[in-house]
């Protein structure tokens, strides 16, 4: 009897850099399905395990909607409800999940504890957000920016604006393996993490594109086709606040920093936003935000990462719901 193909996992954007084209197409064409009222259910009978830490409105949501719009099943685990609250450790926990479901998705504090639940997994162990990336989210975030710029990342530039956080360490693979160029603007002592961006330059060296580091926003802005920020204080830093508040000070995208942009730049926002501190309103609800359309693309891209990581026969049926 043939073995069955190793498990892939995704803990980091790099995972699947060489498939992010064909991801992103999966993604698209799983978007337009649902638009017209066709669910594909690919993954029938499958179980999606998700280890939540923390909090989540996009990250849950667009995970239970996509395993189900697929034909197969969520189950929420919160850690105040499993007994990884009460001292069973990620090992026996993870081999245990492994014998119920097909897959995990883990939002963690400790990029560590992911590594080991992936370690004991036997199922694929999917990357929901960490302190040192958001894998998911930047699937979702290129997906945003392919639609309107035609599929085509060449000869474009992103602008990142605020914390070297989990996101633009996601940002910084993900725009390196498709050919991005991302100019990021942070406090001297809020850049990205070193070795995210070694990883990163030298995916950028194999695609052509080019990676900066700033302390100007309004550098990183000029002629950029697109803005995206994040909270100042993500969680786990709630007592940093302060501190960081004050150095972010100079790190809003408002109207002022977008008029620096390309003229038909838009503007990007993983949410939940902190109104009048990294955006204001006048941005976020304006003609030229993205944020919407990139917290529905999670969805999207979602199902296309649980399609790629699951065991199944990709193409099982359609069903037609709605009109």
């Amino acid at each position: 009897m043939p073995r069955p193909p190793p498990k892939k996992d995704l803990l980091s954007i790099s995972d699947v850099a060489a498939e992010l084209p064909s991801l992103l197409a999966r993604a698209a064409q799983l978007k337009e399905e649902r638009a017209a009222g066709v669910r594909s259910a690919t993954l029938p009978g499958r179980n999606l395990g998700m280890i939540f830490e923390k909090p989540s409105t996009r990250t849950r949501t667009s995970f239970e909607v996509a395993i189900n719009d697929l034909g197969g099943h969520a189950i929420y685990l919160s850690t105040k409800d499993l007994q990884l609250g009460r001292g069973e450790t990620i090992a026996d926990t993870a081999r245990v999940l492994s014998r119920y479901c097909d897959a995990l998705a883990y939002r963690a504090f400790r990029h560590s504890d992911m590594l080991e639940l992936a370690r004991w997994a036997s199922i694929p162990v999917i990357n929901a957000l960490d302190d040192l990336e958001h894998p998911c989210q930047i699937v979702a975030d290129l997906l945003t920016m392919s639609e309107r710029w035609s599929g085509r990342f060449g000869g474009k530039r992103v602008a990142w604006i605020g914390d070297g956080n989990n996101v633009l360490h996601s940002l910084l693979l993900g725009a390196a393996a498709v050919g991005l160029d991302l100019t990021a603007a942070t406090p001297a002592q809020y850049r990205p993490h070193p070795e995210v961006l070694a990883a990163a330059q030298e995916l950028a060296r194999r695609s052509g594109a080019t990676l900066r580091l700033t302390t100007d926003p309004a550098k990183a802005a000029d002629g950029a086709n697109a803005l995206y920020t994040d909270v100042w204080v993500s969680m786990g830093d709630e007592a940093e606040q302060a501190a960081r508040e004050r150095a972010f000070q100079n790190f809003q995208v408002n109207k002022e920093l977008l008029a620096k942009a390309a003229p038909d730049a838009f503007v990007l926002h993983d949410l939940p936003a902190h109104r009048g501190q990294e955006i204001t309103d006048e941005v976020l609800d304006g003609p030229r935000s993205a944020a919407w359309d990139q917290a529905e693309n999670r969805l999207h891209a979602q199902k296309a990462i649980l399609e790629r990581l699951l065991p199944g026969p990709r193409l099982a049926g359609r069903s037609r719901r709605g009109s």
